[in-house]
């Protein structure tokens, strides 16, 4: 048989039936060109995966030719009708971090890696029931993506990964027009209280002078336990500690008595008090209270480089213990994760690595050292993409401990909306998923029992979460 033709048949049969579905379903049809390229990404089957229906993609997108700057993503289609389905970007934090590692192999991601196996498994709340998915490592030097300038690393911040993630957005919809009209929005945690407002309020002021053929059809936007306000999300750490018994009275009046959370300039004094207050997480994970520790890790693996520069919120970030990663259900699952991502024929069904980067692949990047620049508040981006009618949710884990809840709630409170349904219970069947505050412009949930990473700690309800946003609807306020 001659593998080269056979091959070129395929492709030009699977060109055929990619053009005629999205010539029936109404969606601008791809080039030549964006075929080739779509082709090019198409990962047909990952080492250990088990079937699927759906389609997935993954690969680089340069956002800076003369420095040599390129994001990778992955891309995964919706398990039932993608042509109907709107399009979700998911944005972990950091800064510095995967959301291909996390979001994308531990959280709400259609795989997932499994302990002594090079097999996956299949993760039954998938996000990409209800949305076609798109995870991205952004900015460079976070797992795959790159830089040929090595002075890039060291200019890092948060306007930069918002104008290389905008850069991407606007070539990756080049190379996948099909998407171009589908509801557009973005979703993430963490850092991401950083990322996600601020990537939005560029699309949203591109969006009124960008030729017609790059406007993105961008609808909301989804944080959970961002990072909001620093000193809302600082207060709101030593308040939670203290009032979930993490912390003594002594340790509690210590840090309130000696820290002023709404000047980045921290004492001496201040910071031996927050040395005693992150001492308790060194033996409980701050990501999930209740949750157990991982005591099969290697040496540092739980740790990451400290980051000089401007990192929020300012007072916190100075102690190496607010850099420790976060750990899902089962804490060693990011062993798992890193073993399989390293590997080099995941890496090759992937696309991957194919400027063989001189340091494995990591959850959290050892390579960005330095962070330039990061406001102290969030809040003003919020208020106004709330003002321009942007749809805005913030959930929050209620046993997160690095951005609790009580955080969350102080900084919401600062932007004087007016409560349209207060505080309300929301069900999954017969259970209380959480509640609910409605405010003018903004819902914000909570989700019950769940740490830093909700869908990994709650995915039945982080998928009702996420097919309530997208379809705009109230989640259930009595039992069913």
């Amino acid at each position: 048989m001659n593998t080269s033709r056979t091959c070129s048949f395929l492709l030009i049969i699977s060109t055929a039936i990619l053009r005629w579905s999205v010539a029936v379903s109404g969606q601008q049809a791809p080039t030549s060109r964006a075929l080739l390229e779509q082709n090019a990404d198409r990962v047909t089957r990952l080492p250990g995966q088990p079937m699927v229906s759906f389609k997935q993609y993954a690969g680089y997108v340069t956002v800076n030719e003369s420095h040599g700057r390129a994001l990778f993503y992955w891309f995964f289609e919706a398990e039932e009708s993608p042509e109907k389905k709107p399009l979700l970007l998911w944005l972990n934090g950091g800064p510095g971090c995967s959301s291909i590692g996390y979001g994308g192999m531990e959280e709400l991601g259609p795989f997932v890696a499994q302990k002594g196996t090079s097999k996956l498994r299949l993760n039954s709340y998938a996000w990409n029931r209800a949305a076609n998915l798109l995870f991205l490592e952004s900015p460079v030097g976070v797992g795959f993506s790159y830089t040929n300038t090595s002075n890039d690393l060291k200019k890092l911040g948060d306007k930069i990964t918002a104008r290389d993630s905008y850069t991407f957005l606007l070539r990756w919809f080049r190379r996948f027009p099909q998407y171009k009209s589908h509801e557009f929005y973005i979703a993430g945690e963490s850092y991401a209280g950083h990322y996600v407002p601020q990537l939005a309020d560029l699309i949203f002021d591109k969006n009124k002078t960008i030729a017609d053929e790059d406007r993105i059809n961008f609808k909301g936007i989804m944080i959970g336990n961002a990072l909001l306000d620093d000193a809302s999300d600082q207060t709101g750490m030593i308040d939670y500690a203290w009032d979930h018994a993490v912390i003594s009275d002594r340790v509690y009046n210590g840090v309130k008595s000696k820290c002023n959370f709404s000047d980045s300039n921290s004492s001496n004094a201040c910071d031996a008090a927050l040395n005693d207050y992150f001492d308790v997480y060194k033996i409980i994970d701050m990501y999930s209270l209740y949750a157990p520790s991982c005591v099969d890790t290697t040496p540092n693996s739980t740790r990451r480089t400290h980051m000089r520069g401007k990192v929020s919120p300012h007072t916190l970030s100075k102690n190496k213990a607010w850099h420790v990663k976060p750990t899902g259900y089962d804490p060693c699952q990011s062993q798992y994760t890193d073993l399989y991502m390293n590997r080099p024929n995941v890496q090759a069904a992937l696309h991957a690595n194919t400027t063989k980067i001189p340091y494995p692949w990591a959850h959290c990047s050892d390579a960005i050292a330095y962070w330039n620049d990061a406001p102290d508040s969030i809040l003003p981006v919020i208020k106004k993409l709330v003002i321009g009618g942007i749809r805005v949710w913030v959930f929050s884990g209620d046993t997160d401990g690095r951005i609790p809840v009580t955080s969350t709630r102080l900084s919401l409170r600062k932007l004087g909306l007016n409560i349209v349904d207060d505080w309300s219970p929301w069900y999954t069947r017969s259970q209380v998923g959480g509640w609910t505050m409605a405010y003018d412009g903004l819902m914000f949930v909570t989700i019950r029992g769940a740490g830093h990473q909700v869908p990994t700690f709650k995915p039945k309800e982080a998928l009702q979460l996420i097919r309530h946003f997208l379809s705009n609807q109230k989640l259930p306020s009595s039992p069913f």
